[in-house]
């Protein structure tokens, strides 16, 4: 509904907000494992309070969150309550959004997987939350290969992955790994001495962002002008378009023979990058593939692999590949990453691996029978699969284990 001028998403309940009372966390020593300095962190408890208790020492730490929050399907889940009314989910995530934001470094960001049954409603709060401005992207990951013939309707391949930043204009998406595909864009027809290159286009959008908004209120553009092609022609950017650069930057471009006109000298003016001066990565598309970053069967067998003495593995647990592509994008070493789901573990598994620190927060017992046991093997360097091999993975480090102490209230 529209609610004084902006769209606003209603449910019943949503006024009626948790009062959270004060705790604070205790370490179990006897729990925790590893380098006793390591400021990694499992908590053992309700993940509101927990994320409460946490505000005093993080407030404004948190580079990364990471949440796979019960995606609410009807589903009978053997860890998760997954299938709770619409509105109390609502309300249960909006609460929690709330306390993650308040975590938040200005420069952080947060990644939700979720699908279809909930993810439009999760994309709306999210928006009232964090502020559509600072929306980064929606990415589709392929959560399978298999075609699951007794479904009512579609068989779902894909889940959703909705990115927000906590200040937009202050985070920064890092680049994905080349693959040989990505090599295979750069030749060198022209033979230019500095090897391998690949072009991308002088000009932008006239009408959006800020050159866009001094467009529509004055009918000009710096970005408006002609540039000589070889032949001595005239070329202006397409309709809608104008040139990024300035004319004195095209010119040193022309000047360093970084201007790709085609093979006739005819075509829209391109500029070239060399491969070897590119070799950060690439810029990541919204379209996941299950051989790039896994899929659920590959975190299952993941699983099971490292954790065979479990009865109960989860149903659709999230492969260490996917994590570091979240962790590639949106952190470097020594941050902070935030779990508040923490599921199996993935997250804390993959941030360690990666060198990051790490918080994880889980009410279930499987706190105690997944999680544990797996950040062991992580520890001690026995855990060699997941991303272990691509990381260069060996072992070492450590995590602290925390409870929430009781109730300080006294009634």
């Amino acid at each position: 509904m529209i609610h004084k001028g902006k769209l606003e998403l209603t449910w019943v309940g949503k006024d009626e907000r948790p009062r959270l009372e004060p705790r604070v966390l205790v370490e179990d020593p006897a729990k925790s494992y590893g380098d006793p300095k390591s400021e990694n962190m499992l908590i053992f408890g309700d993940n509101l309070l927990a994320l409460k208790a946490l505000e005093q020492d993080f407030a404004g730490q948190i580079k990364c969150v990471f949440i796979d929050p019960p995606y609410n399907t009807g589903s009978a889940f053997t860890h998760y309550d997954d299938g709770v009314e619409h509105s109390i989910w609502l309300s249960l995530l909006r609460a929690r959004l709330d306390a993650l934001k308040v975590l938040l470094s200005p420069d952080g960001s947060i990644w939700m997987t979720i699908d279809d049954a909930e993810g439009h409603y999760l994309k709306v709060l999210c928006d009232e939350v964090f502020g559509r401005h600072n929306f980064i992207g929606t990415v589709t990951w392929e959560k399978t290969t298999s075609v699951h013939n007794n479904a009512t309707s579609f068989s779902s391949a894909t889940d959703m992955v909705l990115a927000y930043a906590k200040d937009i204009t202050r985070f920064q998406l890092g680049r994905v790994d080349r693959t040989e595909r990505n090599k295979g864009d750069y030749s060198n027809p022209d033979d230019d001495p500095r090897g391998a290159w690949a072009s991308s286009p002088l000009h932008v959008s006239l009408t959006s962002g800020q050159r866009g908004k001094q467009y529509a209120a004055t009918g000009k553009s710096s970005g408006l002008f002609a540039i000589i092609s070889p032949h001595g022609e005239e070329i202006w950017p397409p309709k809608g378009r104008c040139w990024a650069y300035s004319p004195a930057s095209i010119e040193e471009f022309r000047k360093q023979n970084l201007l790709s006109w085609g093979k006739d000298g005819r075509n829209q003016p391109r500029l070239k990058r060399f491969f070897d001066q590119n070799k950060e990565g690439v810029v990541p598309t919204t379209l996941w593939l299950s051989k790039e970053v896994g899929h659920n069967q590959e975190a299952k067998a993941e699983n099971a692999k490292l954790l065979p003495d479990v009865a109960e593995l989860f149903s659709t647990p999230k492969p260490e590949r996917l994590l570091r592509r979240v962790l590639q994008l949106s952190t470097a070493p020594l941050d902070l990453v935030l779990d508040s789901f923490g599921g199996s573990g993935t997250t804390g598994a993959v941030a360690h691996k990666m060198g990051r620190r790490w918080v994880m927060v889980e009410l279930g017992e499987h706190c105690h029978t997944h999680i544990i046991p797996r950040m062991k093997k992580v520890i001690d360097g026995t855990d060699q699969g997941g991303i272990s091999e691509t990381m260069g993975w060996k072992g070492g480090g450590g995590f602290k284990y925390y409870r929430l102490a009781e109730s300080l209230l006294v009634r």
